[in-house]
């Protein structure tokens, strides 16, 4: 069922949002430091993972990505919060210019807390968490037991289960 994010989560509420950001474009290590950065405008850290390098997914980029995982409590509601980071995006140079293509930078709502949004512009959870381990282990180094509100498994889970093959290491200066 999915939530009514408009009229049920008004701005007198934090919610706690979990974010991936990453990008295989120009100077990565300033730009993912300036998106981190900038997200943080609107919203406080819970958690932050490492820095890691991964390979490109999707099989159009051409180089690897820098990826971060990270939690923030926010009082925007889901699709204010949207437009903010793709404005993050836009700002860091982003162009969409091909899906899963190289970019400067990308950031993707993974979670709202356990809800589950289904809108035309806005997908939580992100419908491709468990398909990818550039996502998953940086999930899993901080929430591994937090349990999928669709799914019903724990990141650690899905991360065992994930058969995608590519490298993810963290990243080292």
């Amino acid at each position: 069922m999915a939530y009514d994010y408009k009229s049920s989560l008004t701005n007198d509420m934090l919610s706690k949002v979990t974010l991936i950001l990453g990008g295989n474009k120009g100077d990565r290590e300033r730009l993912l430091k300036s998106a981190v950065d900038k997200v943080l405008l609107q919203g406080n850290l819970i958690k932050a993972s490492l820095v890691y390098e991964t390979e490109a997914w999707g099989g159009i980029a051409k180089g690897p990505f820098l990826n971060q995982v990270m939690q923030v409590e926010t009082e925007k509601n889901p699709l204010e919060f949207l437009v903010f980071i793709q404005s993050i995006e836009t700002e860091l140079g982003r162009k969409r210019d091909d899906h899963w293509g190289d970019r400067t930078m990308d950031i993707d709502i993974l979670f709202w807390g356990e809800m589950v949004i289904d809108a035309p512009q806005l997908k939580i959870p992100h419908p491709f968490i468990q398909d990818r381990k550039f996502v998953l282990i940086p999930l899993n180094e901080i929430c591994s037991e937090f349990y999928h509100p669709v799914i019903r498994k724990s990141i650690h889970e899905l991360l065992i289960e994930c058969q995608d093959p590519s490298e993810v290491i963290p990243y080292k200066k």
